[in-house]
């Protein structure tokens, strides 16, 4: 039994297909680039990769190869449901759900907080319903896990009227990520399900970490939008909002325009001035580049002072998971950022850290309590497990 996850965006559209009883990952692929001349569909499946060309092809056609491809492998046989990544679902939605004419609406009307990525997820829905009619389609929000967060972590200090009327407040993101990892720490670390307190650090070219208590999010570091809280790839994150209006008029550009680059040209790309992907930025810092080794140093002191506030709403530290792109493949930025909170009771094991914590069930830090960890996210799965467990809760079944 299987479930086809989709996560649609501006230019790419990822898929997998994916066994949620197994875990088993069947094929997964991302076709990238879509309208331009270079589009690509690339798929991985059986270990092998492959790509073939898509020139010109939007999201439709390259749904449709996919499709195709799925049915010569056989996939598309007892196909449980579709799962859609949806990115901003405001305060509206609390968990994954069905998705119905009324709950596309609602994503609808999220599109004022999340205009760069709510209207490619909707076109990625609307196509798969067209693909595949009458199959049971569930969108999985990124903002969903954090709405157990409390007004005193949501609400920022503006007037209150902003909140009320224009839906300003923090609302996060990552949460499907945060959500698999902190469930994996919980079972990893050894820590009581109804007694603990993690830190998950969420680090890729977004990034963002949230304070987890006995399951549920209590704060987070994204805000409105993605662009809030640590530093990116090429985001800024938490930044004086006065720089916008000084930057502005010091460059004569729109503040539109300086929002822009807070969010494409900042991070780590506008720090060491090479890359926004942390491996070369590390190299770089390795052979002497100053402006790549104050990228790193920024990025990791940044990522602690965070963690560290994240303890406030948790009262306590039981264990700090590092996951993503950076989180589990940097030793160094995990390295520096533990040895900034050895205030907390963290002790790094060097040795576990350089292996990534292969062998000691991720755990990379001297002592149990607290300790830091290395986990592996898998949102696809998360996906998945949550479109199956909507389609046995509301009998559906497989096609």
């Amino acid at each position: 039994m299987n479930v086809l996850v989709l996560n649609c965006g501006s230019s790419s559209l990822k898929f997998a297909v994916i066994d949620p009883d197994t875990s088993l990952e069947r094929v997964s692929g991302i076709a990238q680039r879509l309208g331009s001349a270079e589009a690509t569909l690339d798929v991985k499946r059986n270990g092998n990769r492959s790509s073939e060309p898509l020139p010109g092809a939007r999201h439709e056609v390259a749904l449709r190869a996919i499709v195709s491809l799925l049915g010569e492998m056989g996939l598309l046989e007892r196909l449980l449901g579709v799962g859609h990544r949806v990115v901003h679902g405001g305060s509206t939605f609390s968990g994954s759900m069905e998705i119905t004419p009324e709950v596309i609406a609602k994503i609808e009307e999220c599109i004022a907080l999340g205009p760069l990525h709510n209207p490619p997820n909707l076109v990625g829905i609307k196509i798969a319903h067209e693909l595949f009619p009458g199959m049971l389609q569930v969108g999985v929000f990124d903002t969903a896990f954090h709405q157990t967060m409390p007004p005193v972590a949501y609400t920022y200090p503006v007037p209150l009227e902003w909140r009320e009327d224009l839906h300003v407040r923090r609302y996060g993101f990552h949460g499907t990520s945060h959500r698999f990892v902190a469930r994996a720490a919980l079972t990893l670390a050894g820590l009581p399900a109804g007694d603990h307190a993690i830190v998950t650090a969420h680090l890729g070219n977004g990034c963002s970490c949230t304070a987890v208590r006995n399951g549920k999010s209590v704060d987070t570091t994204m805000g409105l939008t993605p662009l809030e809280g640590v530093m990116m790839g090429t985001r800024s994150g938490s930044v004086d909002p006065a720089i916008i209006g000084h930057v502005s008029q010091a460059l004569s550009k729109p503040p539109g325009e300086i929002l822009d680059m807070l969010n494409k040209r900042s991070g780590l790309l506008g720090v060491s001035g090479l890359s926004n992907d942390m491996r070369t930025v590390e190299e770089a810092a390795a052979n002497g580049h100053e402006r790549a080794r104050l990228a790193l140093e920024l990025f990791c002191y940044v990522l602690a002072k965070a963690i560290a506030a994240l303890v406030v709403p948790l009262g306590r530290l039981d264990a700090l998971a590092f996951t993503g792109g950076i989180g589990e493949n940097s030793s160094t930025v995990r390295a520096k950022t533990v040895q900034h909170l050895g205030f907390l009771g963290l002790e790094l094991d060097e040795e576990a850290n350089k292996v990534h914590g292969r062998g000691t069930a991720g755990q990379i830090t001297k002592k149990t309590r607290p300790q830091a960890l290395v986990v592996a996210t898998n949102e696809e799965l998360m996906i998945a497990s949550d479109t199956a467990e909507i389609a046995r809760r509301n009998g559906h079944a497989a096609r």
